[in-house]
């Protein structure tokens, strides 16, 4: 069964992308993935705020303020708190590249317009086949409307998309108040693909010690609904690369992005709880169901159940969303 597939412009071998977690800290661990047929690996992200303090110097600058105020020292990591500084995050990138023949793809992750964007180009250099930005903000300034947000995201884009060479995708947020119109504009900016969407730190309550606690929690097969729902929406209105991330656990999964209009799928959780062979029965699963339904390619059922075919997608979510919430019977 053919099941190669294009992603940000790279021909892949199959739609199952390692994502940006630890996982791309351990070589020998990557090469059993590559092994069990993984199609590219995303290193995890190198954050704005490791930029910046490595070039500013404000680690030494932010420790001597905590140190006179306890409660500031919650604000940020330590130095040592981050897996790698920059400079190690770029030998670990080139390490990949080195030691993959599947294509490896970088991660940055910010909020702010600014000089660490420049830092899209030290990636570059290393060799990575791609690059994909995570915009990960929580407004909380009543101050700053949606608009402003989502202006200085797509300056974000822009300014990486101008000082590299390689292709650009950008994780998004669940919670844009027009997805569609904002995936247009990455379009617009130069960005190659788009992946719908980021995951989230929820933190929670300690009612006993009266304290925020963090948490990690893994994702669930459920979590794939919301992805499905915009994937099957902006698949037919768009050219972007896209790609469903969270959720993804078993060929199933794999099945229903597809179908929605995904190119490829990002797999992690299911990664850290069953190890490689997970690949390995997502993809028998894929070619089994493929074959079973007459399909011979991958390519030929994707987008199959997008909302193409409806005259007006709001108004078919909307009838849907009425029909289900009368279809409750005491």
């Amino acid at each position: 069964m053919n099941l190669t597939t294009r992603y940000l412009g790279l021909t892949l071998r199959n739609p199952l992308i390692v994502g940006a977690s630890p996982i791309c800290d351990d070589l020998d661990f990557c090469l059993r993935l590559e092994e069990a047929g993984a199609a590219a690996l995303i290193m995890h992200s190198l954050f704005e705020e490791q930029v910046e303090f490595e070039e500013s110097a404000r680690f030494r600058l932010l420790e001597g303020i905590a140190d006179s105020n306890p409660e500031a020292n919650n604000y940020f990591p330590h130095r040592e708190d981050y897996a790698l500084t920059p400079d190690l995050y770029l030998r670990q990138l080139a390490r990949l590249k080195a030691t993959l023949k599947i294509p490896v793809i970088a991660s940055l992750n910010g909020y702010r317009p600014g000089g660490w964007i420049d830092h899209a180009r030290r990636i570059e250099t290393t060799g990575a086949d791609a690059l994909e930005l995570n915009l990960y903000s929580l407004p909380t300034n009543p101050d700053i409307d949606s608009d402003s947000i989502e202006s200085d995201q797509l300056f974000i884009v822009r300014g990486v998309v101008e000082s590299v060479h390689i292709p650009v995708s950008v994780k998004l947020s669940p919670w844009l108040t027009a997805p569609a119109h904002f995936i247009r504009e990455l379009e617009l900016c130069g960005a190659k693909g788009a992946v719908l969407f980021n995951r989230f730190y929820q933190p929670d309550f300690d009612i006993e010690a009266l304290d925020v606690t963090s948490q990690l929690r893994l994702s669930d097969p459920s979590e794939l609904l919301l992805r499905l729902r915009w994937l099957a929406i902006v698949s037919p209105q768009t050219t972007l690369s896209l790609a469903a991330s969270g959720g993804v656990h078993t060929a199933q999964e794999v099945i229903k992005a597809t179908l929605a209009g995904a190119h490829a799928t990002q797999i992690v959780s299911a990664l850290l709880r069953e190890g490689p062979g997970v690949i390995r029965g997502m993809l028998h699963g894929l070619s089994q169901w493929l074959e079973t339904h007459d399909y011979t390619s991958l390519e030929e059922a994707r987008g199959a159940l997008n909302l193409s075919r409806c005259p007006d997608p709001a108004a078919h979510e909307r009838a849907n969303y009425v029909k289900i919430l009368q279809s409750w019977k005491l």
